[in-house]
């Protein structure tokens, strides 16, 4: 029976499918999209004010993907890893993501964990890393992005950024928000970031 949240799957998936990068195609092959729903209650973050305008930011080749999510949006379960105590009250009301499927999503997959991440103007995400190995795709084309012991630099919208596993990196904003889709696989699917020692000031 098809869930309210089958569109938005089925647009994530063609999405990848349309990414012509090695990593993203090694992610699809560990995917089966026969993933049985997850009943999660509906759970809105303070970042969600600025889904709208990374929608009209993006270009047309990632605009139908926003456009499913903005529709949904309201609908789905967002949450933070972190809290104020961590990296402060802004960064906290311009800050969340959500799991379309993975432990925790929409969609149950034990092996891999995807869905949007969505940072607000003016906002550092510190260094950070983890065991899972990750791959990002900006829907949105403004913000900087950096890893290992490299500068920021802007990533257009559509670039695929592949994190190897245990890799510090880091994203800032500028006057424009970042919506991002992300794949995690690999350790915990569920773990909190470890804040890099050399990155607390990064930005």
């Amino acid at each position: 029976m098809a869930t309210i949240f089958d569109e938005l799957l089925q647009a994530f998936r063609i999405y990848l499918m349309r990414a012509d990068a090695p990593p993203v195609r090694d992610f699809l092959g560990g995917i089966d999209w026969e993933m049985p729903e997850r009943k999660l209650h509906a759970n809105g973050l303070d970042c969600l004010k600025h889904l709208r305008q990374a929608v009209e930011l993006t270009a047309p080749g990632e605009r139908e993907l926003a456009m499913r999510l903005m529709q949904q949006a309201n609908a789905l379960r967002w949450g933070q890893t972190y809290t104020a105590a961590d990296f402060g009250h802004h960064f906290i009301d311009n800050y969340g993501w959500v799991e379309l499927f993975g432990t925790r999503g929409h969609f149950r997959n034990e092996r891999v964990a995807a869905g949007f991440l969505i940072l607000g103007p003016g906002v550092v995400y510190p260094d950070h890393h983890h065991v899972a190995e990750e791959v990002y795709i900006p829907l949105t084309g403004t913000a900087e992005w950096r890893m290992g012991d490299g500068g920021f630099r802007r990533r257009r919208g559509g670039e695929v950024i592949h994190h190897a596993s245990n890799v510090s990196h880091a994203m800032r904003t500028g006057g424009e928000p970042l919506l991002a889709l992300y794949l995690w696989r690999g350790g915990d699917l569920a773990q909190k970031s470890t804040i890099a020692a050399a990155g607390q000031g990064a930005g």
